[in-house]
């Protein structure tokens, strides 16, 4: 029997148009929107087409992601289809907890609102993403360099470092590396210095109740199947903090069993990761309303 994931996206998927489709073609679409308006003091779709806020500030850029990939979900739910497991790239995990039915919408979207504005105040740290490198080599450069860690493990040629300023720096000038690109991001996000930023947001989660999931969730920092809300509480308690084990995670699907997957949100990141982790893992974007009835 064929075993599918679905997979979302996190922040750097998110473009202008991704909610055109739905909001002409999906007729839940515009009042989904109103309520997650009602929530967020500013309008998603307004976000998109650029009349307010910045889609591409963490401050818009994740809930505008978590309410486009719920809808996502909803839609795919409604043409009865299930999943075996499901898992989520950093914010994107938010997404595959709806889809799983961990917490309700309006919970998950105000816990994506507290994140994004926390991790939009941080300030300090750098991320670069790194891509052809020497694994052992970064591995012992990361060892030997304080206030440095890997932050992203996307696929076996591309990580993403995270930590204070100098300290990345540094790490660069111990490692040869094929190209280096710092991100945009306003501090270091999945290190240790996210720490503050974490205790405060775990007094949000700590109110919220979550309830057993519906499909088996593999979490960003620790990517073993489990429906355990407690569990899946905890690892998302130390998600701001943690490394994001994507390689892992696709790791753990294949050895699963999982042949084929959907990428559920806009883009198709995680298709190029899952290729070139786990080839043997076929990967679908479902990012519209036509790309999800061409499924059959």
């Amino acid at each position: 029997m064929t075993k599918t994931a679905w997979l979302f996206p996190g922040q750097g998927s998110q473009h202008p148009e991704m909610m055109a489709d739905l909001l002409t073609a999906y007729p839940p679409a515009k009042k989904r929107c109103e309520e997650a308006a009602a929530i967020l003091g500013w309008s998603v779709p307004d976000c998109c087409a650029g009349r307010i806020g910045n889609l591409h500030q963490t401050l818009y850029t994740q809930p505008s992601l978590f309410v486009l990939e719920s809808l996502l979900v909803d839609a795919l739910k409604e043409r009865g289809a299930k999943a075996d497991f499901v898992a989520g790239h950093s914010l994107g995990e938010y997404a595959a907890l709806y889809a799983a039915e961990v917490f309700d919408f309006e919970t998950g979207l105000k816990l994506v609102q507290r994140r994004a504005e926390l991790m939009d105040a941080a300030g300090g740290g750098k991320m670069v993403a790194l891509l052809g490198f020497d694994r052992e080599q970064l591995q012992g450069a990361i060892a030997s360099t304080p206030h440095v860690v890997l932050a992203n493990d996307n696929h076996p040629e591309q990580v993403v470092i995270s930590g204070l300023p100098q300290a990345v720096d540094a790490l660069l000038g111990k490692i040869n590396v094929k190209r280096a690109v710092p991100l945009n991001v306003s501090g270091a996000f999945h290190s240790p210095f996210m720490a503050e930023a974490a205790a405060t947001f775990a007094t949000l989660l700590d109110e919220c109740t979550f309830q057993e999931a519906i499909f088996p969730v593999l979490n960003n920092v620790d990517p073993q199947p489990t429906r355990d809300a407690a569990v899946i509480k905890a690892r998302l308690q130390s998600q701001m903090t943690g490394a994001v084990r994507w390689v892992e995670t696709c790791h753990a699907l294949a050895a699963a069993g999982v042949s084929q997957a959907l990428e559920i949100g806009p883009g198709n990141v995680l298709a190029g990761l899952v290729k070139r982790t786990t080839p043997e893992i076929a990967v679908t974007s479902v990012a519209t309303i036509a790309s999800l009835e061409s499924l059959g």
